[in-house]
């Protein structure tokens, strides 16, 4: 039968696969060149220092001045997440530009920032979505996003997943068990599906391991993303695919977000071996985690350069083996972290002595907005704004201080060591009044989407756009008391 053809062939492929990912990436047969590494080595741009010397305080964050601050808050209160749309814009035009060879999708991780209106902004430039739960995949359609625009890989299979395949969405089996309850739901219909690989590496956090267990990397043998690459090699993924009679149409694979680029080229050569594996393969997902640098000093990832040596493999994939794969990313954090920034107000100010003495900034935002310096020890651009929303009062006075956030919690913290959300540092600032403007910049990914909101029943803060005139849309707003205990029931009063 052709089943049984074709696992005749993932066989003999997954013997040369197997040798294949015990090569470096330069000696892959259809990898580019020692020469080509060499001349993309980096594709990373670094951001420079700012110019001004460190004596003069910014009169103005990445996007917001304090009079656009100040009118953000006028519009939904403080603290709030502010959006750019010219930004966000260029950074779709950026991703959409990525080479490619055969056709491309961009796919946005929306559990990066899912408000309704960054997917309709995004869905506008041609921009499809990539979902991590059967939650997020209704959200989008309740966004407008249509389901055949939807990929979902998870980690939790939802119990509905063959009403969302039905609909149009597509999805990546993320483990054996998903591949079986997706072969039994669909046995014998020819089903197209994805099968998400973890081809042994990864890449993300401040390890510069590649295999070692991080907060941000999401492949090697740490990590339980995936199907672990020797299942498919040893027969047991094409066995299962076999057995149910399913037509795998992708091969999806994600390294993590420190995306080192010789690290993404080498997992990009290795996932197009396992395309040879599957001969109805006609689309190749390389996720996406590519660098975002949020301060200066921090590189950023340069997708031209990383996407052409990708581009030329796929090239001669096709000139191997006859087909011409279409290419998928998957960017969040580059889509969205330097778009976007919580905008705080200073609502104390208060100092130890001694030692190891500090000026303490307290917010009226915290941990409950941008949990990313007490999770991974992140560090964010900060901009001390006056309180007035007038640029012309920012003065020249500069001063080192600690910011803390508004919680009960100690871990509440700001301004940790880079890495080290254990550990806190200080930061020059310009020097601050009770009610001042603290804007926090790179807040875009992975803050009002991972959020410890309504711990100390703080409540979820308003989201704003902002256009490139300067004027404010509200396109959340702020969450009341009553709808943080909206859910709570009382039990009878004889039990308590």
């Amino acid at each position: 039968s052709q089943h049984r053809i074709e696992s005749t062939n993932m066989k003999i492929s997954a013997t040369a696969v197997t040798a294949l990912l015990a090569l470096p990436a330069t000696t892959l047969s259809f990898a580019p060149s020692a020469a080509a590494f060499r001349r993309r080595a980096t594709g990373l741009n670094v951001l420079e220092e700012p110019s001004v010397a460190a004596s003069a305080p910014p009169s103005e964050s990445v996007f917001l001045t304090a009079e656009t601050a100040r009118k953000s808050i006028e519009a939904v209160g403080s603290p709030l997440y502010a959006y750019s749309i010219p930004v966000l814009q260029e950074n779709a035009d950026k991703c959409l530009a990525f080479p490619n060879a055969y056709g491309l999708t961009v796919r946005y991780a929306m559990k990066a920032c899912p408000n309704a209106a960054i997917l309709q902004l995004f869905n506008k430039k041609g921009i499809h979505i990539d979902a991590s739960s059967g939650y997020e995949v209704r959200r989008a359609m309740a966004a407008g996003i249509p389901a055949e625009n939807i990929s979902l890989s998870t980690q939790e299979l939802p119990a509905d997943f063959a009403e969302l395949v039905d609909m149009g969405v597509k999805l990546n089996a993320c483990s054996i068990s998903q591949l079986e309850k997706f072969g039994y739901h669909y046995a014998g219909q020819n089903k197209s599906v994805g099968i998400r690989i973890n081809p042994g590496v990864g890449s993300g956090g401040f390890s510069s391991s590649t295999t070692t267990f991080s907060k941000t990397n999401v492949g090697g043998p740490s990590s339980s993303f995936g199907i672990w690459k020797d299942f498919v090699t040893d027969g047991t993924v094409p066995e299962i695919v076999e057995k149910y009679g399913l037509n795998v149409e992708r091969i999806h694979t994600h390294i993590g977000s420190g995306s080192d680029p010789a690290i993404w080229q080498q997992t990009a050569a290795i996932s197009l071996s396992f395309c040879e594996m599957f001969p109805n393969v006609t689309t190749l997902n390389l996720g996406g985690g590519y660098k975002v640098g949020r301060n200066p000093g921090e590189p950023t990832t340069d997708l031209i350069e990383i996407g052409k040596p990708v581009q030329e493999a796929f090239e001669e994939f096709a000139a191997k083996n006859g087909r011409e794969l279409k290419l998928e990313i998957e960017p969040g954090t580059f889509l969205v972290a330097m778009a976007g920034a919580l905008v705080s107000t200073v609502q104390d100010k208060v100092s130890t002595s001694g030692d190891s003495g500090h000026v303490f900034l307290k917010l009226d935002a915290g941990m409950t907005d941008v949990l990313r310096p007490s999770l991974y020890g992140a560090i964010h651009p900060m901009t001390l704004l006056p309180g007035s929303g007038n640029s012309e009062d920012v003065g020249t006075e500069m001063e080192s201080t600690v910011v803390v956030g508004h919680c009960c919690e100690s871990g509440d913290l700001m301004t940790p060591e880079s890495g080290e959300p254990e550990s806190l540092d200080e930061r020059l600032l310009r020097k601050a009044s009770i009610g001042d403007i603290l804007v926090m910049d790179g807040s875009g990914a992975y803050c009002s989407g991972m959020s410890t909101k309504n711990y100390n029943s703080f409540p979820e803060a308003a989201e704003v756009l902002v256009d490139a005139s300067g004027d404010v849309h509200v396109i959340r707003s702020r969450q009341t008391l009553e709808q943080i205990y909206a859910n709570e029931v009382t039990p009878p009063e004889s039990i308590l």
